[in-house]
């Protein structure tokens, strides 16, 4: 009974009550799942027979039973006691100890779950701090991708910039050397014009004439170029030297040929041969024409190009020297035959043999020569394609010829006092000669069109003066 009132006057154990408040607010701060409460059951079920410290369990020997045993082992665990409870206090500082050995034992698993836990947590923050530092360097790098991203964009706009302008320079070099190649031409032109190998028979002059007509059109289209003016001149210089080979060129293919033409006649003459009038005209006409083959390209070339006026002047320089070097050969052929008529018929009758001459073959007693103007034409279009429908181009030519018929009629017209011989003329002139025969040989004859009408003008001048004279003679008084 003592012992029983003894123990229900101690105190409760403080460990206790705060082990299990502590148990308590932990279980509520941080409850357990079904796994690890039957974790701490299959524990508790493990340790729920402890062993006497093993001084308790020397103390009772061997008979003392298990439950000293297990006592010993207890206080021998926990270190609390190295002698034999004899009294109450050993026993309340022994169970102070035990309770402390318990509680310790109690708290270890939480505080091995809260180490666990401490740890994990360490753990989280090391991966959080980790996460944080990604993503800190992801920002960085995003940061410097979008950098990244703007210099290559600006690259890119900076490259497409450049490419634009790269191209613009090109075709501004280009159109720069387009325009500079014509002035560049005057250097190339002046040393192959220059050259003693060029003459008009190269088969380079044509090109470079035509690149030295081009490079003066550009120049002259582009007076606000600097020293297009100078060029300009360099380029005239060098066309004028052009154009006065060519007409020189011209003058002496036309006067080899009739010089040609002159030996010829000659050496049939001093062979005290007869040369034929229809000898002659081939002479003049068939071997004169040959010529013809040596000028025709430049002479093509000069006519493609009069629309210019440089051209212009010199076709008209050529057209002179042909009309003058044939001239020079037909007009003692010309004259003499205009002579003999002139000697052997009437007036009407000359009239009539000298147009007839000029123009066309004479019905009864001219042979195939006598168709001087007709020829002339004729040889003068195998020259000059382009020009021959001109009639003034060949008018140096055929005015002289058509002059000695002119010069041979007008003093016989002038002592002309017959008014039917000269009503006979102003038919002759007028319908057989300017309405038929001029009109039937068109342009191949035109040229004698102005003699006629000045014939024929002075005809009716002459034919009024003796009408007026016979009235006033004959019929008045």
């Amino acid at each position: 009974m003592a012992t029983t009132a003894a123990a229900s006057a101690l105190p409760k154990s403080g460990a206790v009550s705060k082990g299990y408040n502590f148990a308590s607010t932990w279980d509520q701060n941080a409850p357990l799942t079904e796994q690890q409460k039957s974790a701490i059951a299959a524990l508790s079920q493990a340790v729920a027979e402890r062993p006497f410290p093993a001084n308790l369990e020397k103390s009772v020997g061997k008979d003392g039973g298990a439950d000293v045993a297990e006592k010993e082992d207890a206080l021998e665990e926990a270190g609390a006691m190295d002698a034999v409870l004899v009294n109450t206090h050993q026993f309340y500082k022994w169970f102070a100890e035990l309770e402390s050995v318990m509680k310790s034992e109690t708290e270890e698993k939480y505080r091995l779950y809260e180490t666990t836990l401490q740890e994990r947590v360490n753990t989280c923050d090391g991966i959080l701090k980790q996460v944080d530092d990604t993503l800190n360097l992801f920002e960085e790098l995003q940061s410097l991708h979008l950098s990244v991203a703007t210099k290559t964009k600006t690259l890119h706009d900076a490259c497409d910039q450049l490419l634009v302008e790269k191209q613009r320079l090109i075709e501004f070099a280009e159109a720069l050397r387009t325009r500079l190649n014509y002035f560049d031409e005057l250097e190339n032109v002046s040393s192959s014009f220059y050259s003693q190998n060029m003459n008009i028979g190269n088969e380079q002059f044509l090109p470079l004439l035509k690149r030295l007509d081009d490079c003066i059109s550009y120049v002259e289209s582009n007076p606000q170029y600097a020293e297009s003016a100078v060029y300009l001149v360099k380029f005239r210089q060098l066309q004028s030297r052009a154009l006065g080979m060519i007409r020189s060129h011209v003058l002496s293919i036309l006067k080899s040929a009739s010089s040609q033409v002159q030996a010829a006649i000659r050496g049939s003459n001093s062979g005290k041969a007869v040369v034929t009038e229809g000898m002659e005209a081939s002479l003049i006409y068939v071997r004169f024409k040959a010529a013809a083959s040596e000028l025709k390209p430049i002479l093509g070339e000069i006519e493609s190009r009069s629309s210019r006026k440089e051209y212009v002047q010199i076709l008209s320089e050529c057209h002179s020297l042909f009309c003058e070097q044939r001239l020079y050969l037909v007009r003692g052929m010309v004259q003499q035959r205009i002579s003999e008529y002139a000697k052997k018929e009437a007036l009407p009758s000359l009239t009539r043999s000298g147009c007839a001459y000029l123009m066309e073959k004479h019905i009864s007693s001219f042979n195939v020569a006598s168709q001087a103007c007709q020829f002339e034409h004729q040889l003068f279009a195998h020259f000059f394609p382009s020009s021959a429908e001109d009639v003034s181009s060949i008018a140096p030519l055929m005015d002289p010829l058509c002059t000695y018929l002119y010069d041979t009629l007008r003093p016989r017209l002038i002592y002309e006092g017959n008014i039917d011989s000269l009503c006979e003329l102003v038919d002759i002139l007028k319908v057989e000669v300017l309405g038929e025969q001029l009109s039937r040989r068109g342009e191949s004859v035109a040229g004698l069109r102005p003699i006629l009408q000045r014939i024929l003008a002075d005809v009716h001048e002459r034919l009024a003066f003796c009408a007026r004279t016979h009235i006033r003679e004959e019929v008045v008084f």
